[in-house]
């Protein structure tokens, strides 16, 4: 009787969420290779031709087409390297569009071949490797199954680069490409001699608009599937056993910075100049194949772009990503998101005390994947600064698959240990389940300990809690529903939390329709979301929304997005907006209306559009957001950005109004020598930045930084005492040079 109990429940289960039992999809080996390749960018060796070859499919803007190109794909394999090559044709040659030259270009407006591999077979991760015609390269890294899209949010993380190579050709028919990616560039699994991958290819077709891909992948999973790792076909390698270099990355840095500053009485600048000269390493150690260990000494950043100026209208803080490299490889597995850009670990933390970058000696970084595992270790120490004593920051991670290969359970364990005995503890277990191919099932539990606040581990004060149910479709009936709990001492403080002590439901529902092949609609939704979070201290609403939506995508790439919502602020405390204005305690309701339009992103000229207004607080505000990308060949590129705000109150007779502007030039020489130039404005500060970065990159690993930085104030004519012309000027040449042993 218990096992037909047993038996019935498992048929139930298969009825209702096969899902849950649905494994590895076919799985398609591949062959070594059989005679040397010339890698010299034209894939006419034999060799190519008794290797394995991969049939694209049309991806988008009609799945399942045959696609418009033809193109043959090739992969093989040595002791040594994964080899892809790729021979692209076109009717006509004179269509083939190239547009940069830049290392990691992010733009869709020139023709692109690559692929995604999930080198650990998990369905959650995975690293490209990408190309254009002219030849440059493009690597970045996709977690979180390519889930995301939050400002600074992406699972794309464009920071994360590798060591390998890739040679194109252009003929008057097509143009090639040679890929050789070294073994010992990945970390992967291998069991009785069998290591298994995710594979996805992609090709794009700028002049058409057109995404082909191998495996097919159905658009109806969303944008950006075609670079999901849950869709990935999984292929086979026999015997791959590639040495572990390690490498050894010392850099010298040389600078100075000179900076005017107030004295104390604010009488007068006084000029200070603060000389560097100095220098650190990395190393990088692959303990075994799917293991990986760095170390850092006297860490430096100083190649870092700056971060874009923003202005806060919220009574909550700003995220800025994450931009280090020593942070990025397998980032993906200290992700422990709490809604929004709220996580338990946000490595900023690390190298910044109140405001201003901190001294790091050094520390360990260890990740990769022991059978099912997915492990993740991090230890760094700060130098003391100010006020603020020298710190330790830890994190721990795991994560383990179960059920099937989409789904996980894990644990994470944060630690922020100050040298004048401070402690904060956080830790947290989670879990996500999929259930049939696009249902998820999120559930998060996680606490936090601090020395100055006394809580108890029982206690529900210091925990967060969530549990959501995703579909993660954009065809068909859509809905997405969570409910939230921030405890009152939950303040994980290696992590970023902008508010605590209440809970917070969230709800939308809709449906997506994909016309047809006849229809120049791709595809259109139209939903509503219902938003509300609540005070627990005395049950008021902090914030509340409730937004009907409307989503279109053309198939010549217009998008359009509507969005009118009913809002309800309940504000506990008075606070401050940029321009000294007071926000009074109270509730407020109000409607407020934003838009989204964006040209097709496969121009030579792409621009999008916002504009937002209506009700806000007791007052009305107006923005206007234009961001314009001009790839004007493949050797120059031009990007601006504008955004106006205007905010009136008028019961209170106040308003500001700022307009914030950014410009970026970016020339490449070739594709190892690029200069860029970046000059932001900012009203509302009253400030001029701007920073010129030279990069020669002359092999991955090598690299030479020139940097210039300069701050000072757009206006000084009402300014008592009269400001020097700059208020900071830096300049810092960085050269790193890697050794593989």
């Amino acid at each position: 009787m218990k096992n037909l109990i047993r038996y019935l429940i498992l048929f139930n289960l298969f009825v209702l969420f096969p899902a849950l039992f649905i494994h590895a999809q076919d799985e398609v080996g591949i062959k070594p290779l059989t005679s040397e390749i010339e890698f010299d960018g034209l894939v006419n060796d034999p060799a190519w031709k008794v290797s394995q070859q991969l049939q694209l499919t049309t991806h988008f803007p009609i799945f399942n087409n045959p696609p418009s190109e033809a193109s043959e794909v090739f992969l093989t394999f040595d002791d040594n390297y994964l080899w892809v090559g790729a021979i692209l044709y076109y009717k006509n040659v004179d269509e083939i569009v190239s547009t940069s030259k830049k290392r990691d270009e992010e733009s869709e407006n020139s023709d692109a071949f690559g692929i995604l591999l999930d080198s650990y077979d998990d369905n959650e991760n995975a690293l490209a490797f990408f190309t254009m015609p002219s030849g440059l390269k493009i690597d970045y890294s996709v977690s979180n199954d390519g889930e995301g899209g939050d400002p600074g949010m992406s699972s794309q993380n464009y920071t994360w680069n590798s060591y390998w190579d890739v040679k194109t050709t252009t003929t008057n028919e097509a143009w090639h490409v040679e890929m050789r990616i070294p073994f010992s560039s990945l970390r992967f699994q291998s069991k009785n001699g069998i290591t298994k991958m995710g594979l996805i290819v992609n090709r794009s077709i700028s002049h058409l608009n057109e995404i082909n891909t191998y495996p097919p992948i159905n658009t109806k999973y969303g944008s950006g599937a075609n670079t999901r790792p849950s869709l990935a076909k999984t292929i086979v390698f026999e015997n791959i056993n590639p040495r572990n270099p390690v490498y050894i990355s010392p850099y010298v840095l040389a600078g100075t910075t000179r900076t005017n500053e107030l004295n104390d009485n604010e009488t007068a600048f006084e000029k200070s100049d603060d000389p560097e000269l100095t220098g650190g390493l990395d190393v990088k150690y692959n303990l075994n194949n799917n293991l990986t260990l760095d170390f850092t000494v006297n860490t430096d950043f100083a190649q870092v772009e700056a971060d874009d100026e923003q202005v806060n209208l919220t009574r909550y803080s700003l995220f800025f990503p994450e931009k280090r490299l020593f942070f990025q490889e397998r980032s993906g597995i200290f992700n422990y998101e709490l809604g929004g850009p709220q996580n338990l670990f946000y490595s900023r933390n690390i190298g910044i005390a109140q405001g201003q970058p901190v001294t790091l000696y050094g520390g360990v970084r260890m990740v990769g994947r022991v059978g099912k595992w997915d492990v993740g270790f991090l230890d760094m120490k700060t130098a003391d600064f100010e006020e603020t004593p020298s710190e330790n920051f830890g994190v721990a991670r795991l994560r383990r698959q179960v059920i099937n290969e989409n789904s996980y359970i894990g644990g994470m364990l944060t630690t922020r240990l100050g040298f004048d005995g401070s402690y904060n503890i956080a830790y947290g277990l989670d879990g996500i389940f999929k259930y049939t191919d696009v249902d998820y099932l999120v559930v998060k539990l996680a606490q936090s300990q601090d020395k100055s606040i006394n809580s108890e581990v029982v206690s529900m004060d210091p925990t967060y809690f969530s549990l959501e149910l995703q579909r993660r479709a954009e065809e068909g009936f859509l809905y997405e529903g969570k409910y939230a709990y921030w405890g009152e001492n939950f303040d994980p403080k290696s992590g970023f939390v902008f508010i605590n002590n209440i809970h917070e439901v969230r709800t939308s529902l809709g449906y997506g329709w994909t016309p047809g092949e006849k229809s120049p609609i791709f595809r259109y939704s139209i939903e509503g979301d219902f938003n509300l979070t609540s005070r627990m201290e005395d049950g008021k609403i902090e914030n509340m929304e409730l937004a009907p939506q409307f989503k279109m995508d053309l198939k010549n790439g217009i998008g359009i997005f509507l969005m009118p919502g009913y809002n309800k602020e309940g504000v506990p405390f008075n606070f401050y907006l940029p321009g000294g204005i007071i926000v009074e305690q109270g509730d407020y309701s109000f409607w407020a209306f934003r838009s989204h339009f964006n040209t097709p992103r496969t121009k030579k000229i792409v621009a999008e559009f916002s504009i937002d207004g209506g009700g806000f607080f007791d007052g009305k505000q107006f923005a206007v957001e234009l961001e314009t990308d001009f790839n004007i060949s493949s050797s120059f590129q031009l990007s601006a950005f504008y955004k106006f705000d205007k905010v009136r109150f008028n019961e209170t007779n106040q308003e500001f109004t700022n307009n914030l502007a950014r410009l970026k030039a970016t020339y490449m020489l070739n594709t190892k020598l690029s200069m860029s130039a970046y000059l932001q404005y900012n009203e509302l500060e009253n400030m001029v930045l701007s920073n010129f970065r030279l990069r020669y990159n002359p092999r991955d690993g090598n690299d030479f930084y020139l940097v210039l930085n300069d701050s000072r104030f757009a206006d000084k004519s009402d300014l008592t005492p009269t400001p020097p012309g700059f208020l900071s000027q830096t300049i810092l040449l960085k050269y790193t040079h890697t050794f593989r042993l």
